[in-house]
């Protein structure tokens, strides 16, 4: 009996999908996709890392069309359903990884452990970053420049590159503005919001680590109530840390607050807004790869590592020690921007204005 393992639906435990649907065996099978090059892609996180790194697989597709395409990651729920297999990084996995050879691994996490085990896969080629005396280390010239942001906060004040863009030259690729891939979720809630004329999601988060990046909350309820009085609709957007602020600001501002939700019904929820105004958060990768309008709030990054593909604007003070990476602010210049700023932003994007 002739058993193709070079085949895409091969699982070497259990029938595959085409003998299960037709009962077809590898002997001049009709549904026979051969695999020509096996690739990993390990970006473990954060999630909205994971999802600014997705255009990688439209490049993938492109020059490597019969490619079997695995991912390793901490957040599986954001991976494409485009992409082959994807694995977590737990035991199990990892023993699976050591022991099947890639053509090509292309890392683009610094963290000591995955550095590590990039050391351990066997791989025709390699790319990003490895473990060199027990630190991260770049690969190559081509992963130089995004290890030396890292290590550096001039240098990373200096870069002039988008995030995509770094990681499709640490890769080997020149960046197109390829977008985006988010599933969207095959059980569509808020449809009574979809109905709606003009839904503004406000995200009034920013992650436990950056508290210099909160907006006041006073602004987002003057925010929230004015765009209300404009005749539009708000929704408060945001996980469980801004669940009591988000009820505070829907009471005082007249708006709506559903909750918090599981990542897939948060897309839903995120699908329905026509603009999105949120600090740099998972919800603005969301945004992105719905391809949303949006207004983005930035303080203490390098506004040059947003690739926003012409739907959105950028927000900043004016302060001089924009770009700072710290963790705290003694001037507390996120009060720089005013809500009347965001409203002219949010009136702008919607009319079809300049976009970033």
């Amino acid at each position: 009996m002739i058993v193709r393992t070079d085949c895409r639906f091969f699982k070497g435990d259990i029938p595959c999908r085409p003998h299960k649907d037709q009962g077809l065996h590898c002997e001049g099978c009709s549904a026979f996709e051969p695999v020509k090059e096996r690739i990993l892609i390990i970006k473990l996180g954060a999630i909205g890392d994971v999802i600014r790194t997705t255009p990688l697989l439209v490049k993938l597709k492109e020059v490597y069309p019969q490619a079997e395409i695995s991912w390793l990651t901490h957040y599986p729920e954001v991976v494409p359903g485009s992409v082959d297999k994807v694995y977590i990084f737990e035991l199990k996995d990892i023993l699976a990884l050591m022991a099947t050879p890639f053509d090509i691994v292309y890392n683009l996490d610094k963290d000591r452990e995955v550095c590590a085990l990039v050391q351990m896969i066997t791989a025709d080629s390699k790319k990003g970053f490895l473990l060199s005396q027990g630190k991260c280390s770049p690969l190559d010239d081509s992963a130089r420049h995004k290890w030396l942001t890292g290590l550096f906060d001039d240098v990373s004040r200096d870069n002039t590159k988008s995030y995509p863009q770094e990681i499709f030259e640490i890769c080997g690729f020149n960046f197109n503005r390829e977008p985006y891939i988010l599933d969207k979720p095959t059980v569509v809630a808020f449809k009574d919001l979809k109905e709606m004329k003009i839904l503004i999601g406000l995200n009034t988060g920013c992650g436990g680590r950056w508290k210099t990046r909160l907006w006041p909350e006073e602004y987002w309820i003057e925010l929230a109530w004015r765009l209300k009085h404009d005749g539009k609709e708000v929704v408060l957007l945001g996980g469980p840390d801004e669940d009591a602020k988000n009820r505070r600001i829907a009471e005082a501002a007249g708006c709506l607050y559903p909750g918090h939700f599981p990542f897939q019904t948060f897309v839903s929820l995120v699908d329905a807004c026509a603009l999105v105004v949120t600090g740099v958060t998972m919800a603005m990768h969301v945004a992105i790869g719905l391809k949303k309008k949006l207004v983005l709030f930035n303080n203490i990054f390098n506004r040059n590592e947003f690739e926003l593909y012409g739907l959105g604007t950028i927000v900043e003070p004016s302060q001089d020690c924009l770009c700072c990476y710290k963790t705290e602010c003694a001037t507390d210049c996120m009060r720089e921007i005013t809500p009347e700023r965001v409203i002219a932003e949010c009136d702008r994007l919607l009319n079809n204005g300049n976009h970033v």
